[in-house]
């Protein structure tokens, strides 16, 4: 199964927030090959723009990354695909875009308003975790 994960995920884990463990959860999926896990190129300098002001070091955390998702980018056409949604977050809109070119299965978000009339599932990490797990 091919996961597309948004970026408050790994902020849930690297911040120990409330849905640590579900994101916890998710990172050991696909690092042990039960999902292919990927994400957009501009999520991992999110992260590190978000975690710096609260962490010193995440090179380590960004490393783990690295090596257990598919990290993938944006081209124009992704973006002007993007730009057409009637949606209020266009970085949502990459995501969603991005992983429907990739032919995901199911978007992990922690954001209750993610793209809406989404023709991929959209589950919390908490649901995706009572669902495939």
């Amino acid at each position: 199964m091919k996961i597309f994960i948004d970026t408050n995920v790994f902020l849930d884990l690297l911040l120990k927030r409330e849905l640590y463990n579900e994101a916890l959860g998710i990172l050991d999926g696909v690092a042990n090959g039960r999902w292919s896990g990927y994400v957009l190129n501009i999520t991992v300098l999110n992260i590190d723009y978000v975690a710096k002001k609260q962490m010193k070091n995440i090179q380590e955390f960004i490393q783990l990354l690295s090596g257990t998702l598919t990290i993938v980018g944006a081209d124009n056409a992704v973006i002007e695909e993007a730009l057409s949604l009637e949606n209020s977050d266009f970085e949502d809109s990459v995501q969603y875009i991005v992983a429907k070119t990739l032919a995901c299965d199911v978007i992990v978000t922690n954001d209750k308003n993610f793209v809406k009339n989404s023709e991929i599932e959209v589950l919390s990490s908490k649901r995706f975790l009572e669902k495939y797990c």
